[in-house]
């Protein structure tokens, strides 16, 4: 099973990538992730990726293929994987095609949640993280013990732009430009599974469970 999942910010996509990824024994791989391993690696690729993060910028189509593929090359993704957060624009969709079709691999179906704008700045506002190993957590579902990560123990925290309005219709209208028109292209090629994104997570999932068909 090879899938991508992709939708507005605060979607749910990482929690429903985990929970796929959790069901059918696949890796669920998460370019924020994959950007934070490289930064602790202390590679070149790695300092690389830190000096652009840190100066606000998105991670070059270049430099984001180039980490994708090494991640799908590990031995953990033999059976399958699941990208979350990758592609995120029609130029990485295309990119990702050509690097599949030299491996020998296609892709199963592309996961679009769609949400409403009100429940999708609900949950961005309302979404915390883990400062150590970036888990997701909300306040309408906290980690366990006292805002400490329930994974790692990690302090779980607010991301400063999560509580920016202006930043949150700027990465909507981002969105919007860039990562919206994926739907199209999926769906010429008979891939795409629209998932309605409202309602309790586990509500979503058994919706993700009927498009997968499993």
């Amino acid at each position: 099973m090879r899938l991508i999942i992709f939708g507005p910010q605060g979607a749910g996509k990482g929690t429903q990538a985990a929970r796929i990824g959790e069901k059918f024994s696949v890796p669920a791989i998460s370019t924020g992730d994959i950007f934070r391993e490289a930064m602790a690696s202390g590679t070149e690729l790695g300092e690389l990726v830190e000096e652009i993060v840190n100066r606000g910028k998105l991670v070059p189509d270049d430099l984001a293929l180039e980490l994708i593929q090494k991640r799908l090359e590990e031995a953990d993704t033999q059976a399958g994987w699941l990208l979350d957060g990758f592609p995120r624009n029609l130029e990485q969709a295309r990119r990702l095609d050509r690097y599949l079709e030299t491996t020998g691999q296609h892709l199963d179906a592309a996961l679009l949640l769609e949400v409403s704008e009100e429940i999708t700045a609900h949950r961005i506002m309302g979404r915390r993280v883990c400062s150590q190993c970036g888990a997701n957590y909300h306040v309408d579902a906290p980690p366990q013990v006292d805002w400490k990560c329930d994974r790692c123990g990690g302090d779980v925290v607010a991301r400063s732009d999560d509580q920016d309005e202006d930043a949150i219709r700027q990465r909507l209208q981002t969105y919007l430009k860039e990562t919206k028109p994926l739907g199209e292209y999926y769906e010429d090629k008979g891939l795409l599974r629209r998932i309605e994104g409202n309602g309790s997570r586990d509500e979503i999932f058994a919706r993700v469970l009927e498009k997968v068909g499993r």
